[in-house]
């Protein structure tokens, strides 16, 4: 499991979050809600190393974070950022290959091969396989991606807003290609997300920020009404069922 104790993150003068304390269930999927600026990203990548906290302190499998080696990490815990800057022209292989890194440190080998063929398999990219990224759509870029951290084969898989730039379409197909990873491949997967009627139809669970903490957590059911989603953003909503899924109408204030 993923433990967050205490965790305090500052810049200069603002704190993005404020004694952190959570314990991220193993297993099935978690999703992560708030308002932009609410720290979601920021508590993703303290979680992952990609920044230092203040404060506090985060466990994996009882791993200190901070003091595990990179490499030993790598083989926990793999995360995809919302920022991808690889501006060289890669084929979806290669760029899925980046993920056996930790495992083969560049060199790799026939079951390095193995995970990657799994990998673009799982996530219908063999077709695509040869294709420079360049050439792609920005949903079919978006998977290979998430087939790149996916190859990684590690445990816990962390995601900063994997539905950037999809439609709605697109977005259904990777929300289910993530619920298959929970499912089949056994991956506990923690995501951030905006869209919260998403994170109802496919989260097992769901922590919700604001101003830096963590004000409400719990299943879909539990976080889906109209009090807490409009406590959350600060608007009305209503919610509504349809088809045994609870999703959030807003409506047009004058």
């Amino acid at each position: 499991m993923i433990e967050i104790n205490g965790v305090v993150k500052k810049y200069q003068q603002t704190t993005v979050l404020d004694r952190i304390c959570e314990t991220l269930p193993e297993g099935g999927l978690t999703s992560i809600i708030g308002a932009n600026g609410a720290g979601k990203s920021t508590l993703l990548s303290v979680i992952s190393r990609l920044l230092t906290p203040d404060a506090g302190s985060v466990s994996i499998n009882g791993l200190d974070v901070a003091n595990t080696p990179g490499k030993r990490l790598a083989t926990e815990l793999s995360i995809l950022r919302q920022e991808n800057h690889l501006t060289s022209r890669l084929t979806v292989y290669d760029l899925v290959g980046f993920g056996r890194y930790p495992w083969s440190q560049g060199r790799l080998t026939e079951d390095d091969r193995q995970h990657i063929e799994r990998a673009l398999t799982f996530l219908e990219l063999v077709p695509l396989k040869d294709r420079y990224l360049d050439e792609l759509s920005g949903g079919q870029r978006q998977r290979a991606y998430v087939a790149m951290v996916l190859c990684q084969d590690t445990k816990y898989v962390l995601l900063d807003e994997p539905l950037n730039n999809l439609d709605i379409k697109h977005s259904v197909a990777m929300m289910k290609q993530l619920r298959r990873a929970a499912d089949e491949l056994k991956k506990t997967i923690v995501l951030v997300i905006h869209d919260i009627n998403f994170a109802s139809a496919w989260s097992d669970h769901i922590i919700a920020m604001k101003a830096g903490k963590i004000c409400y957590r719990g299943v879909p059911e539990e976080i889906m009404t109209a009090e807490v989603i409009g406590d959350i953003f600060d608007t009305e909503v209503s919610i509504e069922q349809v088809n045994n899924q609870r999703i959030a109408v807003y409506y047009r204030q004058e």
